[in-house]
């Protein structure tokens, strides 16, 4: 599976979008180092602080199938530069991917930008800061 394949999968996903009130469906793909591959689209809510992003929707699948080690992710949607995680997505992807995971990020015109988790949050809180609260 490479990045191609991935930004495929996840238009494909992004075509399942629930989206009635903003009608801004993205479409996320995710690779474990296992070479599973799911799939995630935002689903909305009437109360919208219930919705679910593509990203986290994808994630939440992973790690639901007892699988978290992820070597690779795509998220797709009709934005006029290659769209980029909400801050909320961005720190379950920390939480679930190592710093360096690449995270592709791409429109339906084809225009991609690959990064990597840390760049798209440099300074995510994660477990260690937990763990290490009053330890100053």
């Amino acid at each position: 599976m490479n990045g191609e394949q991935l930004i495929e999968l996840a238009k494909q996903a992004r075509e399942k979008a629930y989206v009635p009130y903003s009608r801004f469906p993205v479409g996320a793909a995710i690779l474990a180092d296992d070479g599973t591959v799911v799939t995630g689209c935002n689903i909305e809510n009437a109360s919208y602080g219930l919705t679910n992003c593509a990203e986290r929707t994808a994630i939440f699948k992973l790690v639901s199938e007892g699988k978290k080690d992820i070597q690779l992710v795509a998220v797709v949607a009709d934005t006029p530069r290659p769209v980029s995680p909400c801050g909320m997505c961005r720190q379950v992807l920390a939480e679930f991917c190592s710093p360096d995971t690449k995270v592709i990020l791409s429109n339906l015109n084809g225009q991609t930008t690959v990064t990597t988790v840390a760049e798209l949050l440099p300074y995510s809180f994660s477990k260690e800061d937990l763990n290490d609260a009053g330890h100053t």
